[in-house]
């Protein structure tokens, strides 16, 4: 739902980086970069909210992040499915895997052209560097299950 003209990545880089390089997951800061509601959402509101950058409470970040996968008890500590609530139930244990950001209906295409470009590599390599870790089950069983197919 953000704006038809997005924010150039290039003017707020340095920024978006340090966003990035943080332990926290990065989605409700990666909103707040962003453009905010397109003018052309079709939410049933009173009120004009064109360019607002509030969290639509979807729980699409909730919902993707593997450290509540692996840990889903953490969700019990609160029935919010904002970007919020994943900052706090999540903290310094973020994977920094950027899928929350990539999921937020609310960050700016631009910058989830970014991550993709420049940030999945990393990603790989630090998931690369878990496997056979005992703490990993699930991403050893996800590798089997992908070789077995391939």
């Amino acid at each position: 739902m953000p704006q038809r003209i997005q924010v150039d990545v290039s003017e707020i880089e340095g920024i978006l980086n340090a966003i990035l390089d943080s332990k926290i997951p990065p989605v409700a800061r990666c909103r707040l970069l962003s453009s905010g509601f397109s003018p052309a959402h079709t939410l049933y509101l009173s009120e004009d909210i064109a360019g607002t950058k509030a969290c639509l409470g979807c729980g699409n970040c909730i919902d993707i992040c593997p450290v509540l996968g692996r840990e889903p008890a953490r969700r019990e500590k609160t029935e919010q499915r904002t970007s919020m609530a994943l900052e706090t139930i999540v903290a310094d244990d973020c994977d920094r895997c950027y899928a929350c950001v990539l999921v937020c209906p609310q960050v700016d295409t631009t910058i989830k052209y970014y991550i993709v470009n420049r940030r999945v590599v990393e990603v790989m390599s630090r998931l690369e560097a878990r496997i056979g870790d005992d703490q990993e089950p699930d991403l050893d069983l996800f590798l089997e299950e992908a070789l077995d197919q391939g």
